[in-house]
């Protein structure tokens, strides 16, 4: 039995960049010797086991065949006679296919150690073909060392694009396509993990609703980069820059996806947008298994964006009713979230990137405002049932009144 480190951890170690995970390959091994040795079996598709002290995985070595679509569409053999070669071969990025011993030494038959100093994102072997996951995986890592200067490799993108024109991607499962995204939206640089997507064609396979914003004009007066999609990813790229919560940064990237079924004679302008773009939240939330977390932020930014936008132009009771629609008594945290993602809304906007927050500071100062006001004292004024909460509205808005100048 030989043990390799792999992937993620010999990768970002070479990188000198903090790693997390530690992956291990067990050549020369079979799953009874695993359990003999202690190890706790995990792996569903095939052999991977936990360490008894550490719980860290190891994975026997194994090779896999393509029998039919999908992600899922692998036979996958592991047994004592794979090599570490084998192994290493079927893996999706040569920066990703480097091993290492116990004693440090590394192996790197497919030369990753070369594309890391080169900053080149470069597919192992044709295989790579088979596995349309490889897809979002390969624009991940393409946001995640955006940083870090890397690029991809022609040759991989053409494999990428194949991988949609025939189709491949259609037979993701929306549970794994999200998990992808949701670690792209975790990342530093998560527009480039949607550019990336668009350029390889599979952005319109996998949400149709956030392709078809591209082309779509805006005023001028109002967004000077006029296009809705362009203004959408530049959206994405303020909300990474002002929070790292990426269920802020989905909701951005979604705020105005009505804008994508603008009938053509109405353009530039969008009325009502707002509606338009709720149903159109929802249906992708539902297709993609969305979190419900996520799925509630995602509508009331869609819906109530505007509202923050004309904050100057509401009435006291319009903001008070405003904060109640948005539960922000009850979820501070998440009405903070809006505010956040609403933010980047005003400032993804060319020449808008560094404006200022005030319409944020200003909704802040209502809130805090707002929630002094005490529900015990106004039943202790004898005050019951329904008329409880309209006595707390009405001093709700005499307290936001009370700032609003």
């Amino acid at each position: 039995m030989k043990i390799y480190k792999v992937g993620g951890a010999v990768r970002d170690k070479l990188l000198n960049r903090k790693v997390v995970d530690h992956d291990y390959v067990v050549v020369g091994a079979t799953v009874e010797d695993m359990l003999a040795a202690g190890y706790t079996p995990v792996g569903k598709d095939f052999p991977v086991f936990l360490h008894p002290e550490t719980h860290e995985e190891y994975a026997l070595a194994r090779t896999e065949r393509k029998v039919a679509r999908g992600y899922h569409g692998f036979e996958f053999y592991a047994a004592a006679d794979v090599t570490l070669e084998d192994d290493l071969v079927r893996r999706d990025l040569t920066i990703n296919a480097i091993a290492e011993d116990e004693s440090g030494i590394l192996y790197d038959p497919h030369h990753g150690i070369e594309d890391l100093s080169k900053r080149v994102l470069r597919h192992v072997s044709p295989s790579f073909a088979e596995d349309p996951l490889r897809v979002l995986r390969v624009a991940r890592f393409a946001a995640r060392y955006a940083g870090y200067g890397f690029s991809i490799a022609d040759e991989t993108m053409t494999m990428m694009q194949c991988l949609v024109d025939h189709d491949e991607v259609d037979a993701l499962v929306a549970e794994r396509v999200w998990q992808e995204v949701e670690k792209a939206l975790a990342d530093d640089n998560p527009r480039i993990f949607f550019d990336v997507l668009r350029q390889c064609g599979a952005l319109g396979r996998l949400f149709p609703e956030i392709e078809q914003l591209f082309g779509v004009p805006q005023s001028p007066q109002w967004h000077p980069e006029i296009d809705t999609g362009t203004h959408t990813m530049m959206v994405l790229e303020q909300a990474a820059r002002l929070t790292p919560e990426p269920v802020v940064r989905f909701a951005a990237l979604l705020h105005d996806l009505g804008k994508g079924i603008t009938p053509e004679h109405e353009w530039p302008r969008h009325i009502a947008h707002e509606s338009r773009g709720v149903p159109l939240v929802q249906a992708l939330c539902q297709r993609m298994k969305v979190p419900k977390h996520y799925t509630a932020l995602a509508l009331l930014v869609t819906e109530f964006h505007l509202n923050y936008h004309r904050i100057e132009e509401l009435k006291n009771a319009t903001i008070v009713d405003l904060l109640s629609r948005l539960d922000a008594f009850r979820r501070p945290e998440r009405f903070e979230y809006f505010l956040l993602a609403c933010e980047a809304d005003a400032k993804g906007r060319t020449g808008y990137e560094n404006s200022s927050d005030k319409k944020t500071q200003r909704f802040r100062a209502f809130f805090q405002a707002a929630k002094q006001v005490n529900t015990a004292d106004i039943v202790a004024q004898g005050f019951q049932g329904a008329s409880i909460a309209e006595q707390l509205r009405i001093k709700r808005i005499a307290a936001v009144k009370a700032v609003n100048h």
